[in-house]
């Protein structure tokens, strides 16, 4: 009788862990099941850790960070690149604001400014939202430069270095906070097929690029049209899948960099002019004098906006003459190594064939002088320093 009564009380005690096990299954499964419509998005209460004000930040003495985002040959990987963002360092100032903010404010004077910035209907609000969350991380991270001030019970930035005032509610939110930071700014939201397009920015010193080329085409597009190399079999599938994937509470940075025949920040006119169809390195005068060649670096980060859903980009372009980033240790000849470990459709990408002669024979020759003065590489910075 006590075999029998433990038989039934283990045959119970199965089906009782069978049919948990089963709601366990369901529970997991629901939220797949549940998937939100795309293009559709549903607000999130996130709001991101206050900032520390950057410490003994200076207008007129902070110098731009480094950022040397090349490795040595003659491996090259294409990667996303991407890695977790501290919220304290999401964007970055330095002595050359003044600069660039003068440069953007002449650009959007002139005839072409309604080329520069462009935000469709549907990306109002996230432009608004990008103002509120810039203003407000800028007047902590950069209390010396920034703060807030009201007009009339408006709410307002104010630039304390030149006493510029930039309301945080407008009609072109998304102008204004460009006109704040060193970086441009695009806005990417999902459409109703899952895939993210462009349907904002303000893109003033990009280079290389013009946004009307861009605007309103989805991420895919955007990269091809670009020719950029080995998208489609090393990139679209994971930089798609993340998008999908990237929540408001993670921050991500990536970098990448080029290199430039001419001196001029806001567009390169050696590879064409920025108001005419035919632009590409093929117009480039090939190897003009060193003094002229430039490097061209650019550091974006990427966060998902809580309110609206959209994806913003901040891009921020570094500026230096080939000349003075050869005086560093170590960085000729790792340049000239990252240079030679191009494939060809990277080399075709990045213009190679309009500098390689005069730029190659001249950091070949810095890194001799470096080696004979003693250099060594004890301690190689870590990337993308």
């Amino acid at each position: 009788m006590l075999g029998f009564l433990l038989i039934c009380f283990l045959i119970i005690g199965s089906l009782i862990y069978f049919v948990q096990s089963v709601k366990r299954r369901k529970l997991k499964k629901a939220p797949v099941d549940n998937k939100k419509l795309f293009g559709k998005w549903t607000p999130i209460s996130f709001e991101a850790p206050r900032p520390v004000p950057y410490p003994d930040w200076s207008v007129e003495t902070t110098r731009p960070l480094p950022y040397r985002p090349f490795k040595y040959g003659p491996d090259y990987f294409v990667t996303m690149g991407i890695k977790r963002l501290d919220w304290n360092d999401w964007i970055e100032l330095d002595n050359e604001w003044t600069k660039y903010h003068n440069t953007k404010l002449a650009r959007l004077s002139e005839d072409r400014s309604s080329r520069l910035y462009k935000i469709a209907p549907e990306a109002q609000d996230a432009a608004l939202e990008t103002m509120e969350l810039l203003s407000e991380y800028l007047v902590y991270r950069y209390p010396s430069l920034f703060e807030y001030q009201y007009n009339n019970e408006q709410k307002q930035i104010r630039i304390k270095t030149t006493g510029e005032t930039y309301p945080i509610y407008s009609d072109d939110p998304l102008k204004y906070a460009s006109l704040l930071i060193q970086d441009d700014l695009a806005l990417m939201m999902e459409g109703s097929d899952g895939q993210y397009y462009l349907k904002g920015g303000i893109i003033i010193i990009p280079g290389f690029w013009r946004l009307e080329d861009k605007f309103n085409m989805p991420l895919a597009q955007i990269h091809t049209s670009g020719d950029v190399p080995k998208f489609e079999e090393k990139l679209k599938c994971s930089m798609e899948r993340y998008f999908q994937k990237m929540s408001p509470q993670h921050p991500v940075i990536r970098y990448n960099y080029f290199i430039q025949t001419d001196g001029e920040l806001a567009w390169s006119s050696s590879i064409g002019s920025e108001d005419t169809f035919g632009i590409g390195w093929e117009n480039a005068i090939p190897n003009p004098p060193i003094e002229k060649i430039h490097f061209r670096s650019e550091r974006q980060s990427l966060r998902r906006l809580p309110r609206s859903g959209a994806i913003l980009f901040t891009i921020r372009p570094y500026f230096i003459p080939i000349v003075n980033i050869a005086e560093e240790p170590n960085i000729p000849g790792r340049l000239a190594s990252a240079i030679r470990s191009w494939p060809d459709d990277v080399a075709r990408y990045k213009g190679k064939q309009a500098y390689e002669d005069v730029v190659l024979k001249y950091l070949d020759e810095k890194h001799e002088q470096q080696v004979e003065n003693g250099l060594q590489e004890d301690n190689p910075k870590p990337y993308p320093y």
